[in-house]
């Protein structure tokens, strides 16, 4: 909003130019987060204990969780809000993929809201059913991708991390990938959501890796000289995962161990939507495997836990997500978040290396 009202005045005062440059713009955004998310997180935290809006504990799970029981949830509404307002101040609102990443992020907070909402009228850990869940996410990521498709200028080729020359095109069949692609983001880092803090460290650090990638799929000379796919319009997202990365630093400040407020499946369905949506529109959709590793490792370990016990009636692990299984080995719980950090870090790094190995 600001780009428009502010950026003609640079014909009068030069001072106006600088909301022409996406890494200002970038900066403010996250900043304005920021502040946002950390004002409003203690009156947010105030009004959610108020009316008893608390986290419902699985009664399966790690013991040690059921004393969390009560904690304030659903505060993963902090997060959008205030990367809402603050894309919506900084970032130029005639890219359409500004709106694209905005629309699967509400979109999937939405589903995510009512998830959290059904729990706590049920005074029951189950919300939503998973079948609802992961069709809605289909539907909307499914859309998504058809609208992308639908535009001519967009490629529906795929760009393999560190074979340059091997660039599959799924044709029409990518509107089902880009859902896959999504829905299975939203549903990876929900999974990874069950320690104070855990999910919401591996986000940004992904976010950010994303920022750098939006950065460079959307400056010509940049993707020419890196080989990789130019996508017009596309460094506009430098805002957007500003605006995340911003939003996700405030709300750390409270969810931090030991936590006072939950993000809750409205924030956790979301920033993995986000996370995918921004990878579809980079065109770096499976790179997202190495840079959101933490989430796949997460996600994975619920699958072969599963599958090893239907097929033999044995368990691969303590617990399912693995970092219940590291919680029962002992491991305090901020060092199993730390450790995930760091983890993810790593996989962020080698991520930013494909830029280079190609």
């Amino acid at each position: 909003m600001l780009y428009h009202f502010l950026y003609p005045l640079n014909a009068d005062l030069i001072l106006f130019n600088v909301f022409r440059y996406i890494s200002f713009r970038a900066i403010m955004a996250t900043l304005t987060a920021l502040m946002i998310s950390f004002l409003l997180g203690k009156p947010l935290i105030d009004y959610l204990r108020e009316f008893q809006i608390g986290q419902m504990i699985r009664d399966d799970g790690p013991q040690t969780h059921l004393e969390k029981s009560g904690t304030p949830t659903m505060g993963g509404v902090l997060i959008l809000f205030a990367m809402t307002f603050s894309c919506l101040l900084w970032a130029r609102l005639d890219n359409i993929y500004v709106w694209v990443v905005l629309g699967v992020t509400l979109s999937y907070g939405a589903i995510g809201f009512l998830d959290d909402y059904l729990k706590i009228c049920r005074q029951s850990p189950k919300g939503l059913s998973g079948k609802q869940k992961l069709g809605l996410q289909l539907l909307i990521g499914g859309l998504v991708g058809f609208f992308l498709w639908m535009d001519p200028s967009f490629r529906t080729t795929l760009a393999v991390p560190f074979f340059k020359h091997v660039q599959p095109d799924l044709g029409f069949w990518y509107p089902v990938f880009a859902a896959l692609v999504i829905a299975g983001a939203s549903n990876a880092v929900n999974l990874t959501d069950g320690l104070d803090g855990l999910a919401i460290g591996p986000v940004m650090i992904c976010g950010a890796t994303y920022l750098l990638f939006a950065y460079v799929a959307g400056h010509l000379k940049l993707a020419q000289y890196l080989q990789v796919p130019y996508i017009p319009g596309s460094g506009e997202l430098c805002v957007v995962c500003g605006a995340m990365l911003g939003a996700g630093m405030g709300f750390l400040w409270y969810n931090a161990y030991p936590a006072e407020v939950f993000m809750g499946d409205v924030g956790s369905l979301s920033l993995g939507g986000f996370l995918g949506a921004v990878a579809v529109v980079t065109k770096h959709e499976i790179l997202l495997a190495i840079a959101g590793g933490v989430f796949v490792i997460e996600a994975v370990s619920v699958i072969l836990q599963v599958a090893s016990f239907k097929a033999t009636g044995k368990r691969i692990f303590n617990m399912a997500p693995i970092h219940h299984h590291f919680e029962l080995k002992g491991w305090p719980e901020p060092k199993v978040i730390v450790r995930f950090w760091i983890l993810s870090i790593v996989f962020a790094l080698m991520a930013m290396s494909t830029l280079k190995l190609r």
